[in-house]
């Protein structure tokens, strides 16, 4: 009978610890699950922008010229680009649909341009919060009509580097260059530069600028803007939508037709493991 009592009382004062206690164990969990969904958001939304995310990724990107140097005429260029990791090397592939205006009282052309693809090799630890890639790159003539492209097969480089040590503030840029080597078109040689900035503002929200300078060495044009974007960054599932605005102005420019005003817009997605 003894032995019946202090089991029963054993039970009893275990039972009335473990309810007692519940709500300080759900409150912890709870502090807990918070914590970790503020910890995976910041990650998300610092990654977001990061060019060299390990993650597979569609964007769809719009560059719309509101005016051009030298004409009253207005230009537009959406890019698709694909996003794949091979391990330690990020391939990204991309895709121009343009209008552009031909002169002449001739109506603007519209159709597909050159697709260029680079292969960036990660030389720094894929954790680290400071990234370095380099690697190849390739631009296939697959431009419907002679305004839209080259008509020349090109080779080059390109070189990424994203740092964010900071979880506010994220930066790096990109350079490309390429040149021919095959095909019926002229001589070129192209080099691109894209310096970044994003600054996190909270709750998904940034600002920064992404602006592409482009330098056409073999026509001695270049085009030199300055942009500031607005962009909001939402994860739903395994999908981290980023969405932004950016309004560009070219400060230094050489040869008619380069853009004056620009109006960067885009929707790029980024799909987590599961």
């Amino acid at each position: 009978m003894y032995r019946l009592i202090t089991a029963f009382a054993t039970l009893a004062f275990v039972f009335s610890t473990v309810i007692v206690a519940r709500p300080g164990f759900a409150q912890e969990s709870a502090a807990d699950a918070d914590a970790t969904a503020a910890a995976a958001a910041a990650k998300a939304e610092a990654n977001a922008n990061n060019p060299l995310a390990n993650m597979i990724a569609f964007n769809i990107q719009n560059y719309y010229s509101a005016e051009l140097y030298g004409t009253d005429e207005t230009s537009n260029t959406a890019w698709l680009r694909y996003v794949q990791p091979f391990g330690k090397v990020l391939m990204r592939a991309s895709l121009p649909i343009s209008t552009v205006p031909v002169g002449g009282g001739q109506d603007p052309v519209s159709g597909l341009g050159d697709f260029n693809v680079f292969f960036a090799y990660l030389l720094s630890d894929p954790s680290s919060p400071k990234q370095f890639g380099i690697g190849p790159l390739f631009a296939v003539p697959t431009a419907t009509d002679d305004v839209l492209g080259s008509d020349v097969w090109q080779a080059g480089a390109a070189a990424v580097y994203f740092n964010a040590t900071s979880s506010v503030v994220q930066w790096g840029g990109l350079v490309t260059y390429q040149t021919d080597f095959a095909g019926d078109g002229g001589d070129t040689s192209l080099a691109v530069l894209q310096p970044f900035i994003f600054i996190q503002l909270g709750k998904g929200t940034y600002m920064g600028s992404g602006p592409l300078w482009v330098f056409n060495i073999e026509d001695s044009t270049y085009n030199v803007p300055l942009g500031i974007r607005l962009g909001k960054v939402v994860k739903s599932g395994h999908t981290v939508f980023n969405m932004f605005i950016e309004p560009q102005f070219t400060i230094l420019h050489k040869g008619v037709g380069q853009p004056s005003v620009q109006i960067f817009t885009a929707l790029n997605m980024q799909f987590l493991s599961k």
